[in-house]
C-alpha cells in the first residue's frame, strides 16, 4: 500500500472548512487568516518535500530488510502488530525530538502556533525526515515488517493524529481517554505551560506516556505555542528560523563541547545559563523562594 495519506486531503479539507465556518459564525474564534495561511502553507511545502525524503527513507528501509532476522506477514495480527510497533517508534521519535535540539529544530514547526485547531495539524516540517528522523523507525526492517508496510503504519499515525487537533471535542469515555491520544491529550502537549512542557509524546496510543512517565492530564485550557514564540507567519522563516538560531549558537559557543551541546543538548540549553531547559524551568519553579518579612 504505502503512504496512503494523500487519499485523506479531501477529509482534511472538508473537515478543516467545517471547524473554520464554525469559527467563523460561532462565539468561539478557533482561526485566523494568517495562522490559517501559514499552517496550509507548511502543509504544502512538507508535502513537496516528502517526494524527495520518502525514496531515502523507502531505499534504506530496503536495505535493512535485506538483512531482517524473520519475516513478519502482513495477516490481521501482522497488520496490528506493525500498528503497535510503529506507534512505539513514534513515541520515542517524538519523545527525542523535544529532547534533542538536533530534532527540535525540525519539529519546532509544529507548535509554532499559537492556534490550535485543523490547520494546525498541517503545520508540518520541511527537514524532518531529510535530517533523518526516520532512523527512530530503522529497526522496523530489520525485525521483519515489509518497508512498504511501514510507510502505510506511519500514515495510518498521522492521519490518526490530524483529528486531536481540535478545541471542539472535550473529554471522550473514560476508557478511550485511557487508552488512545484524544484531543484533551494533545492540546496538553501543545501547551507552553510549564507544567505540561514535554508530556503527552504519543501518536495513537497513550499508553506509551503512561508506561513511561510522560503522561498528564488537561486540568485547565493550555497556552499554545512556544515559551519563547517566534511571531511570525512566514513560512520559510518558520521552517528554517531554528536551524539558523542553531548555527548562531555553534559559531558564538566557546568550545567544542559546549558547540555540540547546542546541537545535541536538549532544546533551551546554554553555556551561560542565559537560556534554560524544560527540565531546568521546572527544577527552578519547584525552590523555595525566599520571602521578605515587612519590618
Amino acid at each position: 500500500m504505502g503512504d496512503i495519506t494523500n487519499y485523506a486531503i479531501p477529509f482534511f479539507l472538508i473537515t478543516l472548512l467545517a471547524e473554520l465556518s464554525i469559527s467563523l459564525y460561532g462565539k468561539r474564534k478557533f482561526y485566523t487568516s494568517n495562522d490559517t495561511f501559514a499552517s496550509l502553507s507548511m502543509g504544502i511545502g512538507s508535502i513537496v518535500a516528502s517526494l524527495f525524503s520518502k525514496g531515502i527513507k523507502f531505499t534504506v528501509f530496503t536495505f535493512l530488510y535485506t538483512y531482517r532476522i524473520i519475516d513478519i506477514p502482513m495477516m490481521w495480527w501482522g497488520f496490528v502488530l506493525i500498528l503497535i510497533a510503529d506507534d512505539f517508534a513514534y513515541y520515542w521519535f517524538h519523545r527525542m525530538s523535544h529532547r534533542m535540539r538536533y530534532f527540535w529544530a525540525s519539529h519546532v514547526v509544529h507548535h509554532s502556533s499559537q492556534k490550535y485547531n485543523l490547520s494546525t495539524a498541517l503545520r508540518q516540517t520541511w527537514t524532518g525526515e531529510i535530517s533523518g528522523s526516520f532512523m527512530f523507525y530503522a529497526w522496523m526492517p530489520l525485525v521483519g515488517f515489509e518497508p512498504i508496510w511501514i510507510l502505510t503504519a506511519q500514515s495510518i499515525s498521522l492521519i490518526y493524529q490530524y483529528w486531536i487537533h481540535t478545541e471542539m471535542i472535550g473529554k471522550l469515555p473514560r476508557w478511550i481517554e485511557f487508552i488512545f491520544n484524544t484531543p484533551s491529550h494533545h492540546r496538553v502537549h501543545h501547551g507552553s505551560d510549564l507544567k505540561y512542557l514535554d508530556m503527552n509524546y504519543a501518536g495513537i496510543l497513550i499508553i506509551w506516556d503512561r508506561m513511561f512517565g510522560t503522561f498528564i492530564k488537561e486540568t485547565e485550557t493550555p497556552r499554545y505555542g512556544l515559551v519563547q514564540n517566534i511571531n511570525t507567519y512566514n513560512p520559510v522563516r518558520i521552517a528554517f528560523i531554528e536551524w539558523g538560531s542553531v548555527i548562531k549558537d555553534v559559531w558564538r559557543a566557546p568550545g567544542l563541547y559546549n558547540k555540540i551541546q547546542y546541537v545535541f543538548g536538549p532544546p533551551g540549553w546554554s553555556h551561560d545559563g542565559s537560556t534554560l531547559t524544560t527540565d531546568e524551568m521546572k527544577a527552578d519553579a519547584e525552590k523555595p523562594h525566599k520571602t521578605t518579612s515587612p519590618t
